[in-house]
């Protein structure tokens, strides 16, 4: 669902932009009929309209990739300054100090032995590099010489481009009848406040990770070349397993010889109060994909990270984009990287996570069509139910009015199915959030009374 700020249909802009731009997931007609968003400018996390309207961005440009704010000089410079002197070398066997340098970097920040990087230009890139690691690992090693099989999980988002496509099962991208890739196959997630089987939440998560060793087994092990999952889902709202699930994960892919992939690209960098979600779980992954926070938006830029051992077992690297490691974005990666060490931004969105939860907690929690509430970090959700004894879903119309009033208030928020996320940069104040806690408050108050709701 796109974010739309206050739209200018006469504007010049917005014709030209109906006539010749083709906008994603987004219905046509109704940008058509409404007018696409229209950005003139931004600074720190205030963004200004085409109407000259202020909005308070904690969504992070609804991609969660705007990690620290608008207008940020430094990164800016860091860029100029690296593309006037040598702004892109090619790709195989050339490499920029600067991509160098951000390699080092993220072999130092990456957990476990993640050591060898490949960048690409953004998320689904990444993924689709994964991958494609993994399967050249399994042939390459010599131990799963017929591996093609990935396993996903129901609800997963890991991209738009056809191999990531496959993996995700998000209506948003993922609606073509053909199989974008063979050997698919996907298991339960772990949700945290409903699941399909009604069970207690750690009853579930112990069931959805056991459920891959069931996979695993009537996939056939030899044929498993990966499993693949987001430490914390995003794409139905902000999903936290229990460290328990992950670690059981990691222990029936050790056991089966199958490949983990984390798909970092939304998690990383700080989102979750560490510079890498993984790390609140206490697992090491084979794979790691990361994009979005890496370059705070700033320029188009993704990774893949795996062990020294993988590399090496990889004779032959049989993939490439022509925009690896480009010179500008390592740059602007480099220094995005620097700014949140210098200014502790890591520990500070940890910190500020807590408050913020406990604030949404005080003030929404007595509220009828709240169902749940959870986060971590610079990311939260507030899930809609219009039976808390139940948690039976919300009206679909009464999520996405309550985030159109916040937005009338002057708070960009992102709607994900049942619930309202809030993923603000890194540079976001107390202030901002106690903001947002109101506006919260506001919008569900002014709305939810023109839905049925059950009495707590």
């Amino acid at each position: 669902m796109a974010i739309m700020l206050t739209p200018v249909l006469k504007n010049d802009l917005a014709a030209q932009a109906i006539d010749h731009c083709i906008f994603p997931i987004i219905d046509a007609a109704e940008v058509k009929r409404d007018g696409p968003a229209i950005v003139a400018s931004g600074t720190g996390l205030t963004i200004i309209d085409g109407a000259g309207k202020p909005h308070l961005d904690m969504i992070s440009a609804y991609t969660r990739a705007n990690s620290l704010g608008y207008g940020n000089q430094e990164i800016a410079r860091a860029m100029y300054d690296q593309m006037v002197k040598m702004h892109y070398a090619g790709t195989v066997s050339i490499v920029t100090e600067p991509m160098v340098q951000l390699a080092r970097s993220l072999a130092e920040l990456t957990p476990g032995k993640l050591s060898r990087a490949f960048f690409v230009s953004g998320g689904s890139e990444a993924v689709e590099s994964a991958v494609k690691i993994a399967k050249q690992y399994q042939v390459g090693s010599g131990k799963k010489p017929h591996a093609y099989k990935i396993i996903s999980r129901w609800n997963a988002y890991h991209g738009a481009t056809a191999g990531a496509m496959a993996l995700t099962n998000h209506l948003s991208v993922a609606n073509t009848p053909d199989p974008a890739m063979p050997g698919v196959s996907k298991i339960p997630n772990p949700s945290c406040y409903r699941n399909p089987f009604g069970m207690a939440e750690d009853e579930y998560f112990e069931f959805c990770a056991n459920y891959l060793e069931q996979q695993i087994l009537h996939e056939g092990p030899e044929l498993v070349a990966a499993f693949i999952g987001e430490p914390v889902m995003q794409a139905n709202g902000t999903q936290i397993p229990s460290k328990a699930y992950w670690q059981r994960v990691r222990e029936i892919c050790s056991k089966y010889g199958v490949m983990l992939i984390i798909d970092e690209v939304i998690c990383c960098f700080g989102r979750t109060g560490a510079w890498f979600a993984t790390e609140h779980f206490g697992i090491e992954p084979d794979i790691m994909t990361m994009a979005k926070a890496l370059t705070a938006g700033y320029a188009p830029m993704g990774a893949v990270m795996t062990t020294e051992a993988i590399a090496d077992a990889i004779p032959h690297f049989r993939h490439v984009h022509t925009f690896s490691g480009h010179a500008g974005c390592a740059a602007a990666a480099n220094a995005v990287i620097a700014i949140k060490k210098r200014e502790g931004l890591i520990d500070k969105a940890y910190d500020n996570g807590v408050y913020f939860l406990a604030a949404l907690k005080d003030k929404l929690t007595d509220l009828p069509s709240v169902g749940d509430i959870r986060g971590i970090g610079h990311w939260h959700a507030v899930d809609f139910t219009s039976n808390k004894k139940t948690k039976a879903l919300p009206e679909p119309r009464m999520v996405k009015a309550i985030a159109d009033k916040m937005k009338s208030l002057g708070v960009l928020v992102g709607a994900a199915g049942t619930a309202i996320e809030v993923a603000p940069g890194l540079i976001a104040t107390r202030e901002d959030f106690d903001r947002t806690v109101d506006a919260f408050k506001e919008a569900i108050v002014a709305i939810a009374k023109d839905y049925e709701i059950a009495a707590a």
